[in-house]
């Protein structure tokens, strides 16, 4: 699997669940695929509005995954999300984790 940073999440004030979560454990940052302008859901599937879309060349922590729509993508066909923010997902299908399954823990 390829790492481009692992970095240690501080926590602070008023806190969401993926702050809560990345408080207590390490937090990588993965790369977007090449050439992607990839679209930030609201939940874990296609049918959730788009929030915002990550210019070329992103990198997103991944501080829970969880099962969702199946999309087809530059890394194959996966069901699985990554919850990239509060509230936000990315299909693991555009995600460079080196893995075809879970690389981090499930959202609860």
């Amino acid at each position: 699997m390829s790492v481009d940073h692992v970095q240690e999440a501080e926590s602070s004030g008023e806190e969401s669940a993926a702050t809560t979560l990345a408080a207590t454990t390490t937090v990588r940052y993965y790369s977007v695929a090449p050439g992607v302008r990839l679209n930030v859901r609201s939940g874990p599937g296609t049918s959730y509005d788009i929030t915002r879309t990550l210019p070329e060349g992103a990198k997103v922590p991944i501080f829970c995954q969880t099962p969702g729509t199946s999309v087809s993508g530059y890394y194959g066909t996966s069901n699985i999300w990554d919850n990239i923010s509060n509230g936000e997902f990315v299909s693991d299908a555009y995600v460079h984790t080196g893995s075809d399954g879970y690389v981090a823990d499930r959202c609860s």
